[in-house]
């Protein structure tokens, strides 16, 4: 269990009372275009097998499966509450299915996806967690398969704003500052880069990385 949690995972709204809402906030917090930007870099085709770890209420999962109907899409989470909200979600959709999983533990097989995303999923995960996610990634991620995260953090500074003078305190994401999320990919077994980052009102600074499992 999460020290000062109910669970042993921390809800996509931080809180399930926020549950309901998370919509709204992370679509005024502009979460809509990152989720387009983080499916455009993930370069979804045709029979991809793509699973998202952390899925939340599903947002990026069914939004995913709109752009690219082609591909098979699984939403894993540990969050019951979310899963049903984000079952709701996907009623009318077909190739889109959502289950009950830790990013640490995954219930997969080895090499049993082309693609992996990860939306503001890691800095909740504790610095154990961590290395045990990204090893369990690697492991269900075909050879040239890659893993596509956008999360708060990298080079974040005070001059990013307010948000990013309170990010830089939080100790969530001190285990993604820097060149924290590269760096434990790599030794995951990924190569790993940087692909894009820019200021977020909210959070202070987010970034994306791809990271490809070798052939």
């Amino acid at each position: 269990m999460i020290k000062h949690h109910p669970h042993d995972y921390i809800p996509a709204a931080g809180h399930d009372a926020f549950l309901p809402g998370y919509g709204l906030i992370t679509r005024l917090a502009g979460f809509n275009r990152v989720h387009d930007r983080l499916i455009a870099q993930a370069e979804l085709d045709g029979d991809h097998r793509v699973l998202e770890i952390g899925c939340g209420p599903g947002n990026l999962s069914v939004r995913a499966k709109r752009a690219h109907p082609s591909i098979s899409v699984i939403g894993s989470d540990p969050d019951p509450l979310a899963l049903r909200r984000a079952q709701r979600k996907a009623d009318r959709l077909n190739g889109i299915r959502f289950e009950r999983g830790y990013a640490q533990r995954l219930p997969y097989a080895d090499g049993e996806f082309d693609r992996v995303l990860s939306s503001m999923m890691l800095h909740h995960l504790d610095a154990e967690a961590k290395p045990a996610a990204g090893a369990e990634v690697y492991r269900v991620l075909r050879p040239g398969g890659r893993l596509h995260v956008v999360d708060m953090g990298g080079h974040m500074t005070a001059d990013d704003g307010l948000s990013a003078r309170l990010t830089l305190h939080s100790p969530m994401a001190a285990g993604n500052l820097g060149d924290a999320i590269p760096e434990l990919l790599r030794a995951a077994g990924f190569d790993c880069d940087e692909v894009a980052s820019h200021r977020q009102r909210f959070v202070g600074r987010l970034t994306y990385y791809r990271a490809t499992r070798p052939v």
